[in-house]
């Protein structure tokens, strides 16, 4: 059973459980704190933010992990809660995220394990890139006009 509790980035928001859909769920085949930088193309980017960002590839998102998460990738397993649709509402406050919330208790329908991280990524319409630090890429896409998220960069290598 998942129990609504309060969140650090939504302060302000009255607890809540926590889905993301099946388009932003690949941002989530990491160990959990596993800093990561992930960018992709938006309705609004402009053509010189397009060109720099993926001058080299044909994939319209990208996720940068440092290094040394490497052997985490290669060994975590994944346990994915699968829920009713009707249980969640879309949280609009973060319009790009994929997410959904529910005020109430709710039990998942069943759990699915993923115990290849790295090979489930590469059945996604993505590009995986290291890097030993993230800090570069991280500003770069902040001041850019892509859609991007940003998890878990307190764990990264300062």
């Amino acid at each position: 059973m998942f129990i609504p509790r309060p969140n650090k980035s939504f302060p302000h928001l009255e607890p809540a459980v926590w889905a993301i859909d099946q388009e932003h769920a690949v941002h989530y085949f990491f160990p959990r704190d596993c800093p990561r930088v992930i960018y992709w193309k938006a309705d609004n980017s402009t053509i010189e933010d397009r060109e720099q960002f993926f001058r080299y590839s044909t994939v319209d998102k990208i996720m940068v992990v440092e290094n040394g998460w490497m052997e985490r990738l290669r060994t975590t397993k994944l346990y994915v809660y699968v829920f009713a649709p009707e249980d969640f509402h879309w949280f609009e406050e973060a319009k790009t995220a994929g997410y959904y919330i529910s005020h109430k208790e709710v039990k998942p329908l069943r759990v699915e394990v993923i115990d290849d991280l790295l090979g489930s990524m590469m059945e996604q319409d993505i590009e995986l890139r290291f890097t030993p630090n993230l800090s570069l890429i991280k500003e770069a896409v902040i001041n850019s006009s892509l859609d991007f998220s940003i998890i878990r960069y307190a764990n990264a290598v300062k």
